[in-house]
């Protein structure tokens, strides 16, 4: 809700509505809503949820599942993976499940190139299992 809040007054102080501005609102706004109309702030359902905020509310679980918190250690990818896929149709869209799938290999490629020292992830390959 702040993140939609802070988007609208940057907007209005610009005087610019550009299509990038809209979907960061719906992003911000939806991506803690659940498929099974169990999230917040709305307490949207399914495809009331915009899919931007769809997609990235899969985006960040992964990201808080495999990044180091002062609360956690991260999580390897396949234990990241089992819980999201515990989600299918209950916290996720099936068919953003699908798309995680077939790009899962990018998911990979990208958390290992943007994480932090602390918690950067064992480099792996699919099909590889991690050592350590």
């Amino acid at each position: 809700m702040l993140g939609k809040l802070a988007l609208e007054k940057a907007e209005k102080l610009s005087g610019a509505c550009t299509a990038l501005i809209n979907v960061a609102k719906e992003i911000a706004m939806g991506h803690h809503e659940k498929w099974d109309g169990s999230g917040y702030p709305l307490g949207l359902k399914g495809d009331d949820i915009p899919l931007s905020a769809r997609l990235m509310a899969l985006a960040d679980v992964y990201d808080a599942l495999i990044c180091r918190r002062v609360y956690k250690e991260p999580m390897s990818h396949e234990e990241a993976k089992a819980i999201i896929l515990q989600g299918r149709g209950s916290h996720f869209d099936p068919m953003v499940i699908d798309a995680f799938l077939i790009e899962e290999q990018n998911f990979i490629d990208i958390a290992q190139k943007f994480a932090d020292e602390e918690s950067a992830m064992v480099p792996i390959q699919l099909g590889q299992q991690a050592s350590g």
